[in-house]
């Protein structure tokens, strides 16, 4: 069984633990005056924008901004480069991403980050367009989420690989990705939220290559099916995970260049205005167009890493507007 499936498995399992433990419970913090009022909305599903790698159903509030960072550290095990000598990876840097999110209405964000892996922009949208409520009409949240990336290396470093006598045109359209994904998400009671987000990804410009095992080509294209949750140990404190799983048959057994399933798994920690997320994972990027295509280390080979999320809203609202909007 690869790694792929046997994480695949344990999330089914506990999955469906978690969900049994959860059924208990049933939204009954939702709502502490009684029973459920007619279609009101299920409020806080997930606490932040993200899971760990996985988007979440939240969007940002209207007229607030989220700073975001991300960090991700170097490879934790002897196999995987890491070890003593590296202080388990903390001395070497996978990726960092600064991000800002812009709510523009309380169901739509928009935002843009720069993520030090290839150096890469990205601008994303998010928009929720359906809310679970708390009596069961509407039984889940649906949301749409896009990201489009641009690579801005240098020539040498974006075309490393190919053959310069091929004589191939260049253009700066070759040097962007596009992600879109819908997000599917359900709260199970005060404890547990999960997640389904299937996606699909187009990256302009791939480099020619065969699995030599099955024959898979390289394609532009690539559909993944990414899921996570998150359990709540107490009102502030919640284990969280997500993984994806890419339908490539190029990257299945490929002996020349394995490629891993990322899966992800970390506590979440909110102190006042803040909320922290420490993880470990094996992806290789912090964002879709990265890790979900190019994700080489194995978690059983001690390819994982120490990660960071930190989350910090901002009200952009005036004080006096704020004050008769409430008011109002």
């Amino acid at each position: 069984m690869t790694i792929s499936k046997k994480a695949a498995s344990l999330f089914i399992l506990a999955a469906s633990g978690l969900s049994a433990f959860a059924q208990d419970d049933m939204l009954k913090l939702l709502d502490e005056g009684g029973g459920p009022k007619t279609h009101e909305k299920v409020m806080a599903t997930f606490k932040e924008s993200k899971i760990i790698n996985g988007q979440t159903i939240e969007t940002a509030k209207a007229k607030t901004m989220a700073f975001n960072i991300s960090h991700l550290f170097g490879n934790i095990g002897v196999m995987s480069n890491g070890g003593v000598h590296s202080l388990y990876g903390l001395d070497n840097v996978s990726d960092i991403r600064l991000g800002f999110d812009f709510g523009i209405t309380n169901n739509l964000t928009l935002g843009f980050g720069r993520s030090k892996q290839s150096e890469m922009l990205d601008g994303l949208v998010k928009y929720r367009f359906l809310t679970q409520t708390t009596d069961n009409h509407v039984p889940i949240s649906l949301a749409f989420y896009g990201d489009m990336s641009y690579n801005p290396q240098l020539p040498a470093q974006f075309y490393n690989g190919v053959d310069a006598s091929a004589g191939m045109a260049k253009n700066d359209l070759q040097r962007v990705s596009y992600m879109s994904q819908l997000i599917i998400a359900r709260k199970f009671g005060w404890r547990l939220s999960m997640e389904l987000l299937p996606t699909y990804q187009h990256r302009n410009f791939v480099l020619a290559a065969i699995n030599p095992t099955n024959g898979g080509a390289e394609t532009n294209d690539l559909l993944s099916m990414g899921g996570g949750f998150r359990f709540k140990l107490t009102t502030r404190v919640a284990i969280i995970a997500d993984y994806y799983y890419t339908f490539s048959k190029y990257r299945t057994n490929n002996t020349v260049l394995p490629y891993y399933n990322p899966l992800a798994v970390g506590l979440e920690i909110e102190t006042g205005g803040h909320v922290f997320h420490f993880n470990f994972t094996n992806a290789s990027g912090l964002i879709e167009n990265n890790y979900i295509a190019k994700t080489t280390d194995s978690w059983l080979k001690g390819g994982f890493k120490f990660g960071f999320n930190i989350s910090r809203p901002f009200n952009l609202t005036h004080k006096k507007e704020e004050a008769a909007r409430k008011k109002g």
